[in-house]
């Protein structure tokens, strides 16, 4: 009897299992796509860029990924292998000079350049025009996704300790400060740039492989600013902040999809708010431990009395 019910639990849970997978398992892979997205603008952003070049980054990554797995017998990994390093030489030619800009400048400049590679796009045959590529392979699993993810952490942190981050923190403070102090301003800078621009064009192959269908309006305007936003909503004070920020921007709509009428509305007055009232995002370690030391001078000791 005990193994039967245990059979009939069993049994159960891989249906329920089997049913969430397939309802959500979209979801659960654009978590860990949307916050690779969100490091990838956090390493710029590190730098002092506000660059809106990372849609355009992706677009690229999934585009050159997914003619490769379609058109050629190379493997999985080569094609995500292009589609990182794609983007990065094409953000190595146009960071050269696009760089020497900062601010307001910079973000429209990088803009505009998101807008020529959607029009190119969109008048190719190998891409499949306005249609785009329908077809792609569905090659990307969970631990892709999470080993991909895992490694980009760990990478980012690594670097965040070393001399290139003690680097980009000194141009983000006071870049003429830094260049006196004999730190290579334009060289880090383009090497952020790049770096960005190769973690977008992973997680757009990434991407592709499980969406099955990618298309120009997939890397428009709107989605660089979607980018942008899953940062500065979850803090660019450490690698925890965009990582949370592009989660919980994913898990947003999921959550108000009762309200679809309203779900604009709510995201909109949830942003405005966090902006507001939390202008380094949701996640700021300091303040976190300022809540921290707070409440434990409040908490009573232990066996004592008021």
């Amino acid at each position: 009897m005990t193994e039967l019910l245990t059979t009939i639990g069993a049994a159960g849970f891989i249906d329920w299992w089997d049913g969430f997978w397939s309802t959500y398992n979209t979801v659960i892979f654009s978590l860990g796509v949307n916050a690779m997205l969100a490091l990838s603008i956090y390493v710029t952003l590190s730098c002092g860029l506000l660059s809106l070049a990372n849609a355009a980054f992706m677009g690229i990554g999934a585009y050159a990924a997914s003619l490769i797995s379609m058109q050629t017998g190379l493997p999985f990994p080569v094609a995500l292998a292009v589609g990182g390093v794609l983007p990065a030489l094409v953000a190595l030619i146009i960071g050269i000079p696009t760089l020497r800009l900062s601010g307001v400048y910079l973000a429209m400049a990088t803009l505009g350049f998101g807008e020529v590679v959607r029009v190119v796009v969109l008048n190719m045959d190998i891409t499949g025009g306005p249609l785009g590529l329908n077809g792609i392979p569905l090659k990307t699993e969970w631990w892709h996704i999470v080993l991909l993810l895992g490694l980009t952490l760990y990478i980012l942190a690594r670097m965040r300790r070393s001399k290139i981050g003690r680097a980009f923190e000194a141009i983000k403070e006071d870049e003429v400060a830094a260049r006196l102090m004999g730190v290579n301003v334009a060289g880090y800078k383009l090497l952020a740039f790049v770096i960005g621009a190769a973690i977008a064009g992973v997680a757009g192959g990434l991407n592709a492989h499980y969406t099955f269908t990618i298309g120009p309006g997939n890397y428009a305007f709107e989605n660089a600013v979607e980018i942008l936003t899953m940062a500065v909503f979850g803090g660019t004070g450490s690698l925890v902040g965009p990582t949370l920020g592009g989660m919980l921007l994913t898990l947003l709509p999921e959550a108000l999809r009762d309200f679809n009428s309203y779900r604009s509305v709510v995201n909109g007055l949830i942003l405005v708010l966090v902006i507001l009232y939390l202008p380094k995002g949701i996640w700021d370690p300091r303040r976190i431990r300022t809540w921290v030391s707070t409440f434990s001078q409040r908490k009573p000791q232990a066996g004592g009395f008021d």
